[in-house]
């Protein structure tokens, strides 16, 4: 029984289908990446600003104590619109992991059949081969 054309096709798809899904799980890892960045550098935008409320605090300068009051203010502002694209993102790249890992499972099933098929393939030519070596001793000795 030998593999048909069609099994190895399938395999083939499901390699590419594999390999998109990888693509696609390791693009969203990337935004998200992004993502938590922007938000690192919005949280130590806020520690600067407050930085600079306290150090205005020390030397008495208004405009110092104004700017890293709204320089908190915004800070705080693009922490709170990264947060819902991050937790979006976040799912997303939960969905594609699951895709990626079931993609990955059904291709690996299929090698996986298509290795036994070839294995047992390789049993039964034994078997042939050995039966036809039998059969050639046993035409060989009853001749004689």
């Amino acid at each position: 029984m030998a593999v048909s054309s069609a099994m190895r096709r399938l395999l083939r798809v499901l390699e590419i289908q594999e390999s998109e899904c990888r693509t696609a799980m390791e693009s969203a890892r990337a935004e998200l990446s992004l993502l938590e960045q922007a938000l690192a550098r919005s949280v130590e935008r806020e520690r600067g600003g407050r930085r600079l409320v306290a150090a205005s605090a020390t030397t008495g300068d208004v405009t110092d104590r104004i700017a890293g009051i709204e320089e908190t203010r915004v800070a705080k502002r693009i922490a709170q619109a990264l947060a819902p694209r991050i937790a979006e993102m976040e799912a997303a790249v939960s969905t594609r992991r699951r895709e990626f890992l079931g993609k990955r499972i059904e291709r690996r099933q299929t090698e996986t059949l298509i290795e036994e098929t070839e294995a047992l393939d390789k049993v039964e030519a034994g078997r042939r081969a050995q039966r036809d070596l039998d059969d050639w001793f046993l035409s060989r000795r009853s001749t004689t």
